[in-house]
């Protein structure tokens, strides 16, 4: 990536094909994630390229790339959530086509177990505030090391630690009031049997 960023400083063209090649999704998924609106996601997503596109020949060399585009998705997103009123009602993530991490292989039972795991996960993640859900998109979804996702957040690394914690902490406590509210399909089949 060091080659990459340096590429990108000299206004190379294809480099910044390349980025968008490797970072789009993630940034858009990160972006949808945290607004849950698609709609915002996809201008915020675009605010992020128009901004890479500005200022590539300012990074610096050093510049760790991934954390940079992250850190300007959070601030778009933050800018966004300053000046306008989120349609909550809205929400929309993922799609009934995909199940992600599922075996092509898998039989229809385990590819609808694995979707609705997904899909309690992500209204889990959805109903965390906001503070809770980004430090877990970046640190368990997208892979940042703590200390990368300390410097995104502007946190010192044990703060970031303690919201890392209240944040999986949160999240086990949703899920779990999620499963006990929602309906055992089992359950009700062996009532109806008897």
């Amino acid at each position: 990536m060091d080659d990459l960023v340096t590429r990108l400083r000299r206004g190379e063209a294809w480099a910044f094909d390349r980025a968008y090649e490797t970072f789009h999704v993630r940034i858009y998924s990160f972006l949808l994630r945290l607004s849950r609106r698609r709609d915002v996601a996809e201008d915020l997503a675009q605010e992020v390229w128009l901004k890479l596109a500005r200022h590539a020949k300012d990074l610096r060399e050093d510049t760790h790339l991934s954390a940079w585009l992250f850190t300007v998705a959070r601030n778009a997103f933050l800018s966004h959530r300053r000046w306008s009123v989120l349609d909550v009602s809205r929400l929309v993530i993922g799609s009934d086509d995909e199940a992600e991490g599922v075996s092509p292989d898998a039989g229809p039972d385990a590819t609808h177990e694995a979707r609705e795991t997904a899909a309690r996960l992500e209204r889990a993640l959805g109903r965390l505030p906001l503070a809770s859900r980004e430090v877990l998109l970046l640190v368990a979804v997208e892979g940042f090391e703590p200390a990368e996702a300390a410097e995104m957040l502007g946190l010192k690394p044990e703060a970031l630690r303690q919201r890392l914690s209240r944040a999986r902490t949160q999240l086990a406590e949703t899920l779990s009031v999620q499963n006990r509210a929602a309906p055992n399909p089992a359950r009700r089949t062996l009532e109806e049997k008897t």
